[in-house]
Formats: structure tokens, C-alpha cells, sequence
């Protein structure tokens, strides 16, 4: 069993515990913002090419957990190395789809988009997303 694995399991036990709703709001806003400081996860989006950094679904209302799944997994996989930071986004998207614990954002498990985006432009819909759960 691996790190990231074993985090997995115990953030997962940690959310069980949690009866109220949970979205992971501060997490999920302090991380994606330190990924979006990372020059490195910034690269074109280009349709047409097959390349490592294709471009990454922007969601429609309704269908953002599961597209922001897609995306994160999509960035692992086409990483170069492995970013604890995305990992652990990752995962917690992967948590809270899974378990059906964010109420607000609205549940499907299938990712419907009409536009795709860069890293950056994926990252600042994660942002703004839960910002506005913030608020």
C-alpha cells in the first residue's frame, strides 16, 4: 500500500466521522491556489494536439466534482513527477464524489462539459467554484 493510498484511507475515515456537510472548502481553495502558483502545472491548451498537457473539461453547473475528478486524475497521470498537492486534490475530490457529501455541488457522477480549458483555466474553475460555497 502506498502513501498516498494510506492517506486516502484515513481522510476518508476522517470524513465518515464528520456528520455535517462537507465540501472541503479552505482545503480545496488553499491548495488549488498552490497549484496555480506552480508555473509548472501551466501549459497550452491545444484541441488538435496529443499532447501531454491536453486540455481539461470546464464543467457545467451541476456536474463540477466529477469533471474536477477527471481533470486532477487526468494531471496525475500526465505529470512528470509526483505533486503531493494534486495528489491530495485529487483524493478529495475522489472522497466527496464518492460518499456524496458535498450537497452543493450538485451530484452526477458523469462529467458534462461544453468548453475544455488549459491547467490554469481548469484550476481557476475549481477556484472559483468554491469560492463561492465560501461565501
Amino acid at each position: 500500500m502506498n502513501a498516498s493510498m494510506l492517506s486516502y484511507i484515513l481522510f476518508s475515515c476522517l470524513l465518515l466521522s464528520v456528520q455535517a456537510e462537507y465540501c472541503g472548502v479552505r482545503e480545496i481553495i488553499r491548495y488549488t491556489q498552490r497549484l496555480l502558483d506552480d508555473s509548472s502545472v501551466s501549459c497550452p491548451c491545444r484541441q488538435t494536439a496529443t499532447s501531454s498537457c491536453s486540455c481539461l473539461p470546464i464543467p457545467e453547473r451541476g456536474h463540477e466534482l466529477a469533471c474536477f475528478v477527471d481533470g486532477t486524475k487526468h494531471l496525475m497521470e500526465n505529470s512528470k513527477s509526483s505533486n503531493p498537492v494534486l495528489t491530495r486534490v485529487y483524493w478529495t475530490f475522489q472522497a466527496l464524489l464518492d460518499r456524496n457529501l458535498c450537497k452543493r455541488l450538485a451530484h452526477s457522477d458523469q462529467c458534462q462539459y461544453e468548453t475544455k480549458g488549459n491547467v490554469k483555466e481548469f484550476l481557476e474553475k475549481i477556484l472559483t467554484t468554491y469560492q463561492e460555497i465560501d461565501k
